[in-house]
This record gives structure tokens, C-alpha cells and sequence, in this order.
């Protein structure tokens, strides 16, 4: 028998939103995990605003708000705001009542400063880790380091002479014609104007060059977890020194194996690792500095593999978490973007190990 086609909605439902998800949905776990981490930053939270006055949204809810902005990969806030308004799952994981308003897409502008300057993405990123050195699941001898560029959010058109040589009249205020076609450009005699912090930059050899951050990432090897991270302006050496930096964090004092590309397999990179206790693990050039005592160990070939890994996290990062071209500017907000969106990768990350290993 065929049923009518209804469209009068009912006027209640009886069903929670708790009820609606499933138990064996991804994000359950994930919010678990979530949620403990939050819970244990209760007293930063409470620095962050004053005793008297009105409630504030939870910062909880707005962490977790833009946590499903990262995994779903909504590449706006106005986006999220309308996905917030009538999708269920996101409602039960932010924590809001069906009935509940959503706010307005300027809470996220306006909260903004205030959580870049308590550094809330750094401490949500050290509890995720806490929790994964707690099941065991971090590597605390063999790390891999790598890093990538960010496209900035900041066109050639704006990468403009220091001096003011350079300007033209403008034909279109909102899209101006110009024609820099021959003209040698760098990041010495040039500067974005919408962008001050993004540098020209390539990948390679016959690449095109882009105004860019450089993001770099330490991971341990056990189970490709991200366990340190950096984001700095897109120079020469910026691969070096952001590895050079991250090793210097690494806790304790005992001998440890750093993987690496091509990029590490340098003279001053191979010693300064040395003068640190590190095995420099760094794939080898033709005329290599790593030489046979560290080459014949077992352990040598086993980074070799391992340090493939580090590209599955920047792949997720440009691919899910929306960092192929970031939408923020100013180095600051480019790098709490960068860490928090690796803590979302971790809290993944760890919800596939658990799954493999039940």
C-alpha cells in the first residue's frame, strides 16, 4: 500500500538529540575525549573572564564549535552558524538544546582575541597529547620532523613595493587591474599589504612561487601522532630552526632518533642534532653528511619508513582541516589555527587507534 505524502510536522517530539546519534558514531568517542580535555582547562578558562557581569557562551561550546568547523571541513563561520541552526549531530555535540537560539557569526570575531591570547589551542593541544601519553600511546625515543606551506590569505596583487614605487591608478576599487609582468619580486624590496606577515615562497625547483606561512610539525613514530608543532614566516631557513626549536622541548635527557627529508641532511642540521643527543635519522642526499655508523643500524631503515607518516598529517590538515589555504591572517592567528586543528587530527587519530585495537 502506497503512504501519503504528508508534509504537516509534528508539533513535538519525543525524541532527544542524545537518542538521535549513534552509540558507535565517530564523534562519541572523539567528544569523550573531548570533554575531558576541556574539563581539566577550567582554570584558564576562568581567567579568561571577569567575575562580575553577564554570562558569556561557554568557551567550551564555542572550542567544540569550532572543532566540527575543522572535521567537517565548513569553510566559513556563517556556514557553521547555519549548519548549527538545524543539523542535530552538531547541536548534541556542541552541547545545545534543540530549542536552543544560535548565536550571531560575530561571537566567533569577537571571542577570538580572547583566546588567542590565553593560548587556548596550546593547552588543548598538551591535554590531548596528556591523554595519549596516558594509554601509551606516544613514542618518547623516535621522532619525525617535516614541514609545509600555508598559503596565505593575501593575492599577488597585494604583494606590492616597500617604497610605494610600485603604485598604479586604480581603475577598480574592488578588483584593480595590475600588471607586474617582468618585474623581479622578493621579500626583501616587497610586502603584502593585506597580509604583512605572509612570504613569497615554493615548494621546488620550476614550482610557483605564493605568499605563504611555513608550518612544521614533530611527530613520534610509535603511531604518527603529533606531538610538537610551529608555525613561522615562510624563510630560508625556517625548516631548520623550527626543528632545531622542537627538539629543544623534547622532554628528558636520554639519546632519541629524529627522521627527516632531504631538506635536514646538512652539515650545521646534522651537528647541531648531535649537540642535542639526537641520532640525525635524515634521508640522505648524493653527497651526504650521514655517514655508515648511522646508516648500518636496523634502526635507520625503520625511520626511513616511519617518516613517511608526517605527510599523512599535513595531507589532513590541507585536505580536512582547511589549511591548504588558510582564512586567517597575521602569523598569531595562522599558528593557533595550525595547532588546534593538529589536536583535532590527534583526538582522530586516537579514536582510530582505539577502534583498531577493540
Amino acid at each position: 500500500m502506497r503512504g501519503a505524502d504528508n508534509q504537516q510536522s509534528g508539533m513535538f517530539s519525543y525524541i532527544s538529540a542524545e537518542r538521535r546519534v549513534p552509540q558507535d558514531h565517530p564523534l562519541r568517542a572523539i567528544r569523550a575525549m573531548l570533554d575531558a580535555a576541556l574539563r581539566n582547562m577550567g582554570p584558564q578558562f576562568d581567567a579568561m573572564y571577569a567575575k562580575i557581569g553577564r554570562p558569556s557562551i561557554a568557551p567550551e561550546k564555542l572550542l567544540r564549535t569550532l572543532l566540527l568547523q575543522v572535521l567537517y571541513t565548513v569553510r566559513s563561520e556563517r556556514m557553521l552558524m547555519e549548519q548549527l541552526s538545524y543539523n542535530l549531530l552538531f547541536r548534541w555535540f556542541v552541547g545545545m538544546n534543540i530549542d536552543d537560539s544560535v548565536w550571531d557569526v560575530t561571537v566567533f570575531t569577537k571571542n577570538r582575541e580572547r583566546l588567542l591570547a590565553a593560548g587556548v589551542a596550546n593547552i588543548l593541544f598538551a591535554e590531548v597529547l596528556a591523554q595519549a601519553r596516558s594509554r601509551a600511546l606516544l613514542s618518547s625515543e623516535h621522532f619525525t620532523v617535516d614541514g609545509t606551506l600555508i598559503e596565505a590569505w593575501a593575492s599577488h596583487k597585494s604583494f606590492k613595493r616597500n617604497d610605494g614605487s610600485d603604485q598604479q591608478p586604480v581603475d577598480d576599487p574592488g578588483n584593480p587591474t595590475v600588471d607586474f609582468h617582468g618585474e623581479r619580486r622578493s621579500n626583501a624590496t616587497h610586502q603584502s599589504t593585506t597580509d604583512p606577515d605572509a612570504r613569497l615562497a615554493r615548494k621546488g625547483k620550476g614550482k610557483e612561487a605564493k605568499l605563504s606561512y611555513a608550518g612544521h610539525v614533530l611527530m613520534e613514530n610509535r603511531n604518527g601522532l603529533a606531538v610538537n608543532a610551529c608555525v613561522n614566516l615562510a624563510e630560508g631557513r625556517a625548516e631548520v630552526e623550527a626543528a632545531v626549536a622542537m627538539v629543544e622541548e623534547i622532554p628528558g635527557q636520554h639519546r632519541v632518533t629524529l627522521g627527516g627529508d632531504k631538506n635536514y641532511d646538512t652539515k650545521e642540521f646534522v651537528q647541531e642534532m648531535r649537540d642535542h643527543q639526537v641520532t640525525p635519522h635524515v634521508a640522505c642526499k648524493p653527497t651526504t653528511i650521514i655517514d655508515a655508523r648511522t646508516t648500518r643500524h636496523p634502526g635507520y631503515a625503520i625511520s626511513q619508513q616511519k617518516r613517511k607518516r608526517v605527510e599523512e598529517i599535513f595531507g589532513w590538515l590541507k585536505t580536512i582541516g582547511g589549511l591548504r589555504k588558510t582564512r586567517h591572517r597575521g602569523l598569531e592567528r595562522v599558528g593557533w589555527m595550525f595547532t588546534f586543528a593538529l589536536a583535532a587530527y590527534n583526538l582522530v587519530r586516537m579514536r582510530n587507534l582505539a577502534t583498531a585495537a577493540a
